[in-house]
């Protein structure tokens, strides 16, 4: 039998059993891809990291939801880099390998800060109405311009007017798939800000129904290139908050600096370790 080591960290967790849980697997070197999704499945998870030897960073990461491989995403890199400083004694800065190219991560204790890519952005072809109709909304809760951002994964960010058409966005699975999808993937990020403070909250489809996710660090990062792309004053130091709807309430920190590069943070906390036995 094949013994895997694995830990159970979360992150963007303001209490230890608050934030996004992830599933880190120690050493995946010894699995294929089909393995690896099932056992991405198996967990159950917003995501599963497996990691494994870099000649070019700390780590190689690869990330999987139960369906898909990402090849970014925010809060598994912050609670991927939480478990790799220990396992290789790296430090408080470590670099990830991943698809979407080596992300720098550093820390100060438990709290993660990882620099995203340079963003790219293009207009929806979606109009407001059917971005507004999507969400369960009337139009005029659409605050400002909709663009789909890329700072490693691709997603469509939606400015909201106010914290009640966040809390009342209810996206329709058919047409989330309609309106919000790039090839196999739809999803949909929304948000409204209060000064320095943002409420948001992050709808994608699973199976036909839509599911809702507790912290979003790569829409996130996201949301810096959307204030890139809109011509927002910089610098920018924003605090998310994200998981209130779904009991997991998560605090992101997001900060887009003079020189437009984004950086997002989290607090990750690790709560358990275990083994999964495999055969050969």
């Amino acid at each position: 039998m094949r013994r895997l080591a694995f830990r159970i960290v979360n992150v963007f967790a303001e209490t230890p059993l608050g934030g996004n849980p992830l599933c880190v697997f120690e050493d995946g070197s010894s699995l294929d891809t089909p393995t690896m999704q099932a056992l991405a499945l198996q967990f159950n998870l917003s995501e599963t990291t497996f990691v494994l030897p870099s000649s070019s960073a700390t780590a190689r990461v690869r990330i999987f939801t139960p369906t898909y491989e990402m090849p970014f995403a925010g809060h598994p890199t912050l609670g991927t880099a939480h478990v790799v400083r220990d396992l290789a004694r790296a430090g408080d800065r470590v670099t990830l390998e991943m698809t979407a190219g080596i992300i720098p991560v550093e820390a100060e204790g438990d709290t993660w800060t990882l620099q995203a890519n340079a963003p790219k952005h293009r207009t929806p072809g979606a109009s407001n109405a059917d971005l507004a109709g999507m969400l369960g909304l009337d139009v005029s809760a659409i605050s400002s311009t909709p663009l789909w951002v890329d700072t490693g994964s691709e997603q469509l960010v939606i400015p909201l007017a106010s914290a009640e058409a966040v809390r009342h966005a209810a996206p329709r699975a058919e047409l989330l798939l309609q309106h919000a999808s790039h090839a196999a993937r739809a999803m949909a990020y929304v948000f409204t800000r209060e000064g320095d403070e943002v409420l948001a909250r992050f709808f994608f489809p699973k199976h036909g129904a839509i599911i809702e996710d507790p912290g979003t660090g790569s829409a996130c990062a996201n949301l810096g290139g959307w204030l890139l792309a809109t011509g927002a004053a910089l610098p920018q130091t924003l605090s998310i908050r994200q998981g209130e709807a779904v009991g997991r309430p998560c605090r992101l920190g997001l900060e887009v600096r003079a020189d437009r590069s984004i950086r997002v943070s989290g607090r990750v906390v690790e709560i358990g370790r275990g083994t999964i036995a495999l055969p050969h």
